[in-house]
C-alpha cells in the first residue's frame, strides 16, 4: 500500500519575484543587446524560461493536499495551505483517456492531483434486500467519510470516490442480510431495535473496506428502514395482532389481581361468606367487566343461585 509522505514546495510569492526579474532581465538584455546575436538568444531563452516556470505556482486551501508525481515518480504531498511553486513538470491529473463522441474529443476519467480532506456526505440509496429470516426490505444509509491518506485515495484505488459509495453500498446489503428487521432469536440485535450497535457494526465493517483507499469513516447511520411494499401490508398486521396480544396479556393479568384483591378483602372484612359456587360467579363476573372491551350492563339478580 501506498504511503503519504510530507513534502514541501517553494514560497510561490519569493518565486513569483524571481521569475518577474528573469523576465524583465531577459527583455533588457535583448533591448541592450544592440544587435549583438548572443545577447538576443540568451534573452529569449530567459524569457522562455521565465515563462515556462510560471507553469509551477499553485494554491492549497485549508483541507486541501496536493500529490507531487514526476514523470509518474512519486515525490510527496503538500498540505499546507498557501500560494506555493514546485517543478512544473509534476503531473497536474492522472489516469483518464481521450475519447472522440459527437466530433469533439475530452478526456474521459481523469483525477487531478488536488485532493479535498474535508469531511462528505454520502447518502446511500434505497436498497431492496432480504434480512436475515428472507424478508423482503428497504434500507438506506448516509456515511460521513473523509480522505486521511492522500497519496493512497490517488494511487491505491482508481477514483476514491467512486470506490466509497460502491463500497457503502455493498457493506449496507451486507448489514442488512446478517440481522433479523425486527424479530430474532432472545438476546439478538435487529436492524429496528439495536440502532446504535447497528451503526457502529456499520461504520465498522465501512472503516475495513474503506482502509485501502486511505480514506476514515467518521459516521455511518441507516436513514430509512421498513419492509418491501409487497409485504407491508401483511407484515402490520402481525405487528397489530402482536401488540393486542400483549395488551390483552397485560389486561388479563391486572384482572386477576384486582379479582384476587377483592375476595381476599372480602373474606379478611367477613362481609360475605362466599362458597365455592358463589365464589365462582364472582370471579367470572368480575372478568367480563375488567376484560371486555365495551363497557358492561348491569343486571340485578333477584333470585338465587340455588334452586
Amino acid at each position: 500500500m501506498t504511503k503519504e509522505i510530507r513534502t514541501e514546495a517553494m514560497n510561490g510569492w519569493a518565486m513569483l519575484l524571481a521569475n518577474f526579474v528573469l523576465l524583465f532581465a531577459g527583455v533588457g538584455l535583448i533591448a541592450l543587446s544592440q544587435g549583438a546575436g548572443a545577447r538576443i538568444v540568451s534573452g529569449i531563452l530567459m524569457d522562455l524560461l521565465a515563462v515556462f516556470l510560471f507553469f509551477g505556482f499553485f494554491t492549497i486551501q485549508p483541507n486541501e493536499a496536493r500529490v507531487l508525481v514526476l514523470f509518474g515518480a512519486y515525490k510527496g504531498v503538500v498540505r499546507d495551505s498557501g500560494f506555493w511553486w514546485a517543478n512544473p513538470l509534476y503531473s497536474r491529473s492522472r489516469g483518464g483517456a481521450w475519447v472522440n463522441e459527437g466530433g469533439v474529443t475530452r478526456l474521459v476519467g481523469g483525477q487531478s492531483m488536488k485532493i479535498s480532506l474535508r469531511a462528505r456526505n454520502f447518502e446511500c440509496q434505497k436498497l431492496k434486500v432480504n434480512d436475515k429470516g428472507g424478508n423482503p426490505i428497504e434500507i438506506a444509509a448516509v456515511v460521513v467519510w473523509r480522505v486521511e491518506d492522500a497519496a493512497q485515495a490517488l494511487f491505491d484505488v482508481d477514483h476514491y470516490d467512486s470506490y466509497v459509495q460502491v463500497q457503502s453500498e455493498t457493506a449496507v446489503r451486507h448489514l442488512a442480510s446478517s440481522y433479523p428487521y425486527d424479530h430474532g432469536e432472545p438476546g439478538e440485535i435487529t436492524l429496528r431495535g439495536g440502532t446504535d450497535e447497528i451503526s457502529d457494526k456499520l461504520r465498522q465493517e465501512l472503516q475495513e473496506r474503506l482502509t485501502r483507499a486511505g480514506v476514515v469513516v467518521e459516521d455511518a447511520r441507516l436513514t430509512h428502514l421498513a419492509y418491501a411494499p409487497e409485504i407491508a401490508q401483511a407484515m402490520l398486521r402481525r405487528q397489530q395482532a402482536e401488540a393486542v396480544i400483549a395488551a390483552r396479556e397485560k389486561l388479563v393479568a391486572g384482572a386477576v389481581g384486582m379479582v384476587e384483591m377483592a375476595l381476599k378483602q372480602l373474606s379478611e372484612r367477613k362481609i360475605i361468606e362466599l362458597d365455592d359456587e358463589r365464589r365462582a360467579a364472582m370471579v367470572s363476573n368480575l372478568l367480563v367487566v375488567l376484560c371486555g372491551e365495551t363497557q358492561a350492563q348491569p343486571v340485578l339478580n333477584a333470585g338465587t343461585l340455588y334452586p
